[in-house]
């Protein structure tokens, strides 16, 4: 593994771009394509928006300050770009963010990429349920076991806010699963 300041510069020098871009993909394909596969649920559409962040990063490369660390800029990059998808799927199905989510959650039941038993399925239905931002956060720090500090860089929110808003996650997600246990 290149250390992130060698892969940075070779990234923003022309003649090294594309090399680098192969190394960077191949290096973090897998990671951003969960995060977002966390967020959309659906596997086309984590590639797709893996696709589009992967592009967004190749473009605006040169724009990367080194103000962060280039997984918490790539990460930032990822998230939004999940966000942004659901709302447009929302959008151009005429439907609310409620029912992309419902549509996902059902078609994650015959997913054959899905690999989980039922209660793995009721706990997607249960992070289903939470808000936007506060899936994304759940999803970060649970399954990609981001610290709050690594959160607070790449949400831009403060450590305290984000402690609040997993926490406050944590009790949605039991009380779903709770409610919808069969006896």
């Amino acid at each position: 593994m290149v250390e992130e300041k060698e892969l940075v510069a070779a990234l923003q020098t022309e003649a090294e771009k594309e090399a680098a871009f192969r190394q960077l993909v191949t290096e973090y394909k897998q990671r951003l394509y969960w995060q977002i596969r966390n967020m959309v649920l659906d596997h086309e559409d984590a590639d797709d928006v893996l696709q589009n962040t992967f592009i967004k990063i190749f473009r605006n490369i040169n724009s990367f300050k080194g103000d962060s660390k280039l997984h918490t800029w790539m990460y930032r990059i990822a998230a939004n770009e999940s966000i942004t998808f659901l709302n447009k799927k929302a959008k151009r199905n005429n439907i609310t963010l409620e029912e992309v989510k419902d549509n996902a959650l059902r078609n994650l039941e015959s997913d054959v990429y899905f690999e989980g038993d039922a209660i793995q399925l009721q706990f997607q239905k249960a992070i289903a349920t939470l808000p936007e931002k506060q899936r994304l956060i759940f999803t970060m720090k649970y399954f990609e076991d981001h610290t709050f500090k690594e959160l607070s860089e790449i949400l831009e929110t403060s450590v305290g806010g984000l402690k609040s808003s997993y926490h406050i996650a944590v009790k949605k997600i039991t009380a779903f699963i709770k409610t919808n246990e069969t006896l």
